[in-house]
């Protein structure tokens, strides 16, 4: 709670949770570390899509399953209504005019007030505009992509449909599951406190020479007097098309520290220099 309070106390006012994070435990966490705050000074944005039970009916896009968990957590967030509902990822075994609907009938009720998706690919979410607009929906407006400098898939065809669209990105994971604060110094040297000791799939990413690449970044940042990781989020942050970047903080010192990326601004020399670095590969 102690870094949700710090985040709003620097002027952050978009805060970023989902059902599925510990079963619904985090949604109560947040709403209750927001609770002093006036709610119209905050945005708010939860998920829909992933199982929150054992039973067929207790996962995927339905509308028995959005309603069911738009309800559920609006409750555990103690609060009438969500800034922005997601699905959490593409269902194919809902046509995607019943979730449109649903969620349509969600605006309308009051109870979301901005339509998102999370890690759709370009086609589906092209489809969806297609679904919605001829029977007049409320549309996409925000897309939740992982999104760092080691992982820019979005750059070829889903930040191209954002810009015509009017689909704006708020990516996750732009610090590439910690790799581009700079914590990580070897393959063989993993923090026994980091998300790479912990989980297998995040260790596997970690490579020497993705390593060494942040080195070279590191000291491009500290020409600048920053650190790698205010570098790689400045680096997002610049694109036009993306609106936000989700960063989580065990520590009110990291918000502190990861807040001060927002107002820099990367000369394009310098930018040319990053890409030099990110482009190459052995």
């Amino acid at each position: 709670m102690k870094s949700i309070h710090k985040a709003y106390e620097l002027g952050i006012n978009f805060f970023d949770t989902a059902n599925v994070y510990e079963r619904g435990a985090a949604e109560k966490v947040v709403g209750e570390a927001l609770k002093p705050y006036p709610r119209d000074s905050y945005v708010l944005a939860t998920k829909v899509f992933w199982p929150m039970g054992d039973g067929p009916n207790d996962r995927g896009l339905s509308r028995k399953h959005v309603m069911e968990q738009c309800h559920a957590s609006l409750k555990r967030l103690g609060t009438d209504y969500v800034d922005i509902y997601y699905c959490h990822r593409f269902d194919p075994e809902t046509p995607i005019e019943e979730t449109l609907r649903t969620i349509d009938d969600l605006v309308r009720q009051g109870k979301i007030l901005y339509v998102g998706v999370s890690e759709w690919t370009a086609v589906q979410m092209a489809e969806a505009l297609a679904v919605a607009d001829k029977y007049l929906l409320d549309r996409i407006v925000v897309n939740q992509p992982v999104y760092n400098m080691f992982n820019r898939y979005i750059e070829k065809d889903v930040i191209p449909l954002g810009e015509s669209k009017g689909i704006g990105q708020v990516v996750f994971s732009p610090l590439a599951q910690g790799l581009l604060s700079g914590k990580y110094k070897s393959v063989s040297d993993i923090p026994q406190d980091s998300r790479a000791a912990k989980l297998e799939g995040v260790r596997k990413a970690i490579t020497a020479e993705k390593i060494e690449k942040v080195g070279r970044l590191s000291a491009i940042a500290g020409e600048l007097d920053i650190t790698v990781g205010q570098l790689a989020l400045a680096w997002i942050l610049r694109q036009p098309n993306i609106a936000s970047a989700l960063v989580g903080a065990s520590r009110p010192e990291q918000v502190e520290e990861n807040a001060k990326a927002s107002g820099i601004v990367l000369p394009q020399e310098l930018l040319e220099r990053i890409e030099g670095i990110l482009g190459e590969s052995k």
